[in-house]
């Protein structure tokens, strides 16, 4: 019986606008592919150093390594808070429906992500934070998905056992293997039809009762 969903962050329950138009307007600049390059160079190394923003003075350091990235690739200072500025997430239009179903189902619902530890700030900012009964990041946890510990922990988290837990997200490879490997059914979400499902209201059909 599935008593718990995890659900992954970013492709899943809420998406990135594209940054560089963003900081162009921030920084006063035309946009251009310089600017998209340097973003994008950024979002790569945030990608692979997301968890050693455990708290705030280690997050602090990451920004800053972040926005010296930028700053390399546009040849002009760009401060941590313009960087900043020019990140934003906005939730899915199926997310706080589909979590709302879920949760008059009476199912427990956990977010599960490779992320910084400001993401319960990011999902609250996105209206989501009350929807979900906890928040486990790969920074928090000092283990990053694929890896099956952080399951173990969102697991903690929700009070389950993984035969009784479902995970969505919408990476293959950290996702769908990382759940499955640690015991847990895993549904791929993608909106353009290439997965298990295109939206997470159909995450109710695929519950075991």
């Amino acid at each position: 019986m599935t008593r718990c969903v995890l659900l992954d962050a970013l492709g899943t329950l809420v998406a990135l606008e594209p940054p560089w138009p963003l900081l162009a307007a921030e920084l006063g600049i035309a946009p251009g592919e310089r600017i998209e390059h340097a973003v994008r160079a950024e979002m790569r190394y945030y990608r692979d150093h997301s968890h050693e923003g455990r708290d705030a003075e280690s997050l602090a350091d990451l920004r800053r390594r972040c926005a010296a990235i930028v700053s390399r690739e546009l040849g002009r200072d760009v401060t941590p808070p313009q960087l900043m500025a020019a990140i934003r997430f906005r939730a899915f239009p199926d997310a706080h429906p589909a979590l709302a179903e879920l949760r008059r189902l009476g199912l427990r619902l956990v977010c599960v992500s490779n992320w910084d530890c400001s993401l319960p700030d990011v999902l609250a900012r996105c209206g989501l934070a009350g929807s979900l009964d906890g928040v486990v990041t790969s920074a928090v946890a000092g283990v990053r998905k694929p890896d099956p510990a952080i399951f173990a922990a969102a697991l903690e988290v929700a009070g389950c056992k993984p035969s009784e837990a479902l995970h969505v997200g919408d990476s293959p490879a950290e996702d769908v293997e990382g759940a499955r490997a640690a015991g847990i059914g895993a549904l791929l979400i993608g909106r353009d039809g290439a997965g298990d499902i295109e939206s997470l209201a159909a995450i109710r059909h695929h519950l075991e009762s």
